[in-house]
C-alpha cells in the first residue's frame, strides 16, 4: 500500500485513471467500448483516498493558477440524467476558494438567450484569466437534446434557409472552431462526458423516489427522456468523435460509481495543471526599495509579533551572470 500511496503523490501516478479514458482525436472513438462500471482494479477506500489527495493538489494549483493571472481552465460536464453532474461538481472542487472557481448551470435557454447565437450565453460565461470555470451542461445540449427532439431547433428563430441536414455537421465546426480559439487564448478546456449505464440510471430514479431528500431532483421528464436513450447515445457517439481534439479532450468517465468517477474527474484537473508549470510570481508590486519603505512604515507602527524572525535578503547575483534568468514575467493577480 505504501509503494502504490507513493505513486500517486505525482502526476504519472493518476495517468491509469486518466488515459485509458482520455478521447483526443487521435485515434477512432467507439463509446461501446467505454464500459461504464469501470473501477481501474482499486477499492472503493484506495479510490477515495486517491480523490481526497487531488483535492488537495486541486486547491493549491487553483491558487498559483490565480496568481500567474495567464491562464484560465474550462470544465464542461456533460451526461445523461442523474449521471452524477452536480457531485463530481461539488466534491472534486469542494476545497477551491469560490472566488477563483465559478459553477454555470444551462437550462433551457430564456428569450433573451433566443435573441442570440447559440455560443453568446457561454461566451459571457467563460473564466477570467487565473479562474476556473464550470459549465454543468453546455453549448453541447445544441448537439443532444436539439438533436433528438427537432422540434426544439424550430424554436430557435434561424432563418428558414440556414437549417439543412448539413447543420449538425455545421455545429460540430462551429463548436470545434471556438474550442480551438479560447485554447489559442490561454484556456485550457476538459470535457467530461459521465459514462452511465441505463440500468444505473434506473435504479438512481427509484432512489430519487425513495428517498426525501433526493426526491426533489426527480422529474416526470426523466422518465420520458430515459425513452430516448438510443438517440442521445448515438447523438454522444457522433459529438464526442467530431469535437475531441488534443487542445480540447473528452474524458469518458465511467459513471456507474460515483466514486470512481470523482477520481477520474479529478486526476484529470490535477493532470492538466500541472502541466502548465504554474508558479508564484517572484517579485511583488513594487521595487525593491519601494517595499523597503513599506515594510519601515510598517514597523513604525509597532514591534512584530513574538516568534517571527526577518527573512535575510537574497544575495546579488555577480554582474557576469545578469540576464541569465529564466525571463518569470511578474503575475497580474488581483
Amino acid at each position: 500500500m505504501a509503494n502504490r500511496k507513493d505513486r500517486h503523490a505525482s502526476t504519472a501516478g493518476l495517468k491509469p485513471y486518466v488515459e485509458p479514458f482520455t478521447i483526443d482525436g487521435s485515434r477512432d472513438f467507439h463509446l461501446k467500448s467505454h464500459k461504464p462500471a469501470e473501477k481501474g482494479g482499486l477499492s472503493k477506500a484506495e479510490g477515495k483516498r486517491i480523490t481526497d489527495a487531488n483535492r488537495k493538489k486541486i486547491r493549491d494549483l487553483q491558487e498559483k493558477l490565480y496568481a500567474d493571472d495567464r491562464w484560465s481552465l474550462l470544465l464542461i460536464f456533460q451526461g445523461m440524467d442523474a449521471a452524477g453532474k452536480d457531485g463530481a461538481v461539488e466534491h472534486v472542487m469542494s476545497g477551491v476558494n469560490p472566488q477563483g472557481c465559478e459553477v454555470h448551470a444551462f437550462k433551457q435557454p430564456t428569450s433573451l438567450e433566443l435573441d442570440h447565437d447559440y455560443l453568446w450565453r457561454s461566451a459571457i460565461a467563460l473564466p477570467q484569466r487565473g479562474r476556473i470555470g464550470i459549465f454543468n451542461r453546455s453549448y453541447y445540449e445544441e448537439l443532444l437534446v436539439v438533436r433528438v427532439h427537432p422540434e426544439v431547433l424550430a424554436k430557435e428563430k434561424l432563418p428558414a434557409q440556414l437549417v439543412t441536414r448539413n447543420i449538425w455537421r455545421e455545429r460540430f465546426e462551429d463548436i470545434s472552431g471556438f474550442e480551438r480559439y479560447l485554447s489559442r487564448n490561454g484556456t485550457v478546456i476538459l470535457k467530461f462526458f459521465l459514462n452511465l449505464s441505463k440500468e444505473e440510471q434506473r435504479q438512481r430514479f427509484l432512489d430519487r423516489l425513495d428517498e426525501p431528500a433526493k426526491k426533489w431532483k426527480f422529474s416526470l421528464g426523466d422518465v420520458t427522456e430515459r425513452g430516448y436513450w438510443d438517440k442521445y447515445q448515438a447523438a454522444y457517439q457522433d459529438l464526442i468523435g467530431h469535437t475531441a481534439a488534443g487542445h480540447a479532450p473528452w474524458i469518458v468517465v465511467p459513471a456507474d460509481h460515483k466514486w470512481f468517477a470523482r477520481l477520474v474527474v479529478s486526476s484529470a484537473v490535477v493532470t492538466a495543471l500541472e502541466r502548465l508549470n504554474l508558479q508564484f510570481p517572484k517579485k511583488a508590486d513594487g521595487t525593491a526599495k519601494e517595499l523597503e519603505k513599506a515594510r519601515e512604515a510598517l514597523e513604525k507602527e509597532g514591534p512584530r509579533r513574538a516568534g517571527v524572525r526577518r527573512k535575510p535578503a537574497p544575495a546579488a547575483k555577480p554582474a557576469s551572470r545578469a540576464g541569465s534568468g529564466n525571463g518569470l514575467q511578474k503575475g497580474q493577480g488581483s
